[in-house]
């Protein structure tokens, strides 16, 4: 598979990352229900041997869960991957979750990651959410404070507005930020990926598929069929009315530009981020093998600069006819 540079570092991401968000199970909040070990495993494996070098995770996925099953599968596989993880979100004794960026905080979870992941050191280390504001100096220098002590390679955010990465910037380097960006939600084309690309900062995209709704699987009954444990079915506006109806309809269209090129919504999805030359990698998340053998075939489908063409046309003249601003 491909490699990009990440920015100014020295890791060469595969142009599709691995995301393990859904392997943390259902005992959280934001959790995407009940996930057997053995599809996780499972599922990293099938991703490492079709070529993808790097597996992105975060301590809050199922409170730790992610990370002990990334750890296990790297483990098993016995040779070289690169991981990224996230740091800066908790959950108090209610269960409810909460930000903290003080630097008492981070090195604890950053020495908890280490375990769960069985590694020495942590390649990629990310602030998750830049919460709470005030705390984002504190947060990202002690980041760079576990750079210096050998525990993290390199330092990045994650969900950064451009002014607080400048904040930021003056503290040390940072390697990458890791906003949401696919098809349908494209607001960081105007302002961020510019500011990432002048200043070389990497870009790692996330949430490619929208959640599910870029899938050959997207419809009313999959929603329906969502276990109640599952955090989209009743936390996720876009899987609400009236945003609901517009993207059923949307995904047809989607769904005809790929079938008549012979690849899946998913695929076009994928590659479709990856025309973006600044944008590294694209983090795909899978519950089982036939998934990321699925979307893992999206890196070698290069769009043609006549395709993107077309493409932006039928999303253009499909937004204006249906009076939508939502891309």
């Amino acid at each position: 598979m491909r490699t990009r540079r990440l920015g100014q570092t020295d890791l060469y991401l595969s142009v599709i990352g691995i995301g393990t968000w859904v392997m943390g199970g259902a005992a959280w909040e934001y959790g995407w229900g009940v996930q057997e070990e053995k599809d996780s495993i499972g599922t990293i494996h099938e991703a490492l041997d079709r070529g993808i070098n790097w597996i992105d995770t975060a301590s809050i996925y199922g409170l730790g869960r992610s990370e002990e099953l990334v750890g296990k599968a790297v483990k098993q596989w016995n040779k070289p991957v690169i991981i990224a993880s996230k740091c800066g979100l908790l959950r108090d004794k209610n269960g409810s979750l909460y930000g903290c960026l003080k630097r008492e905080s981070i090195m604890r979870e950053a020495e908890a990651s280490l375990r769960r992941l069985q590694r020495d050191v942590i390649d990629l280390y990310q602030i998750h959410w830049p919460d709470p504001s005030a705390e984002i100096e504190e947060g990202f220098g002690t980041l760079l404070e576990l750079v210096r002590q050998g525990k993290i390679r390199w330092a990045g955010v994650s969900n950064f507005s451009i002014k607080q990465m400048e904040k930021i910037a003056c503290l040390g380097p940072i390697a990458s930020l890791q906003p949401s960006y696919n098809l349908i939600n494209r607001r960081i084309e105007k302002d961020v990926l510019p500011w990432c690309k002048k200043n070389n900062v990497g870009v790692i995209s996330y949430s490619p598929l929208q959640c599910g709704i870029l899938t050959e699987k997207f419809s009313r009954e999959w929603i329906m069929n969502l276990p109640d444990d599952d955090w989209r079915k009743t936390k996720a506006p876009f899987l609400q009315e009236p945003q609901l109806s517009f993207h059923l309809e949307l995904v047809q269209v989607l769904k005809k530009f790929a079938a008549t090129r012979g690849h899946t919504v998913s695929q076009l999805a994928v590659s479709w981020i990856l025309h973006q030359n600044h944008v590294t990698s694209v983090i795909v998340g899978a519950r089982k093998r036939a998934q990321i053998q699925e979307t893992a075939l999206a890196a070698e489908w290069v769009l043609k600069k006549e395709e993107i063409q077309e493409l932006e046309s039928l999303l253009f003249s499909w937004i204006k006819n249906n009076k939508c601003d939502r891309i």
